[in-house]
């Protein structure tokens, strides 16, 4: 499958990103992973940290010039990991979608449903996401900023 297909099948909408909005998306990520090594719940730094990743997602489908519909926008975005850096980060959207499914638990359901560790865990993710996805903008698509 390829992001061309999404759109077909309708998943995805075509989008033109602005140096601007990706530099605001940036700016996003970078305040939820501070955010999210706050003296806060467990719960709280899992749903911040699970904010940056899908917004590191979403930076990436972005400069590849598509949005995602409403349905599932989540799930695609996360989903379009593997389709934008390679198959072999299969196993990273597969991790993310766990932790959107826990994420929806905690913020609409119960309490106390992720540990310190797992909160730990998909922040030191998310960091190494940032990584990879800033040396991704400078390869694939340096007309987008400067990083």
């Amino acid at each position: 499958m390829s992001l061309r297909n999404w759109a077909k099948a309708g998943w995805l909408r075509p989008y033109r990103p602005t140096v601007d909005q990706i530099a605001s998306q940036l700016a996003l990520v970078d305040r939820d992973l501070k955010d999210a090594g706050r003296d806060l719940s467990a719960d709280w730094q899992f749903n911040i940290a699970y904010n940056a990743s899908l917004q590191l997602c979403s930076i990436l489908l972005n400069a590849e010039g598509w949005r995602p519909e409403r349905a599932l926008a989540h799930y695609r975005t996360l989903q379009s990991l593997p389709l934008i850096l390679g198959n072999d980060r299969q196993d990273d959207a597969d991790f993310l979608d766990t932790c959107r499914s826990k994420r929806n638990k905690i913020e609409y359901d119960a309490i106390e449903q992720v540990t310190d560790a797992e909160a730990k865990e998909l922040a030191d993710f998310a960091k190494e996401l940032r990584t990879d996805v800033l040396a991704w903008l400078k390869e694939k698509h340096p007309e987008l900023g400067n990083w």
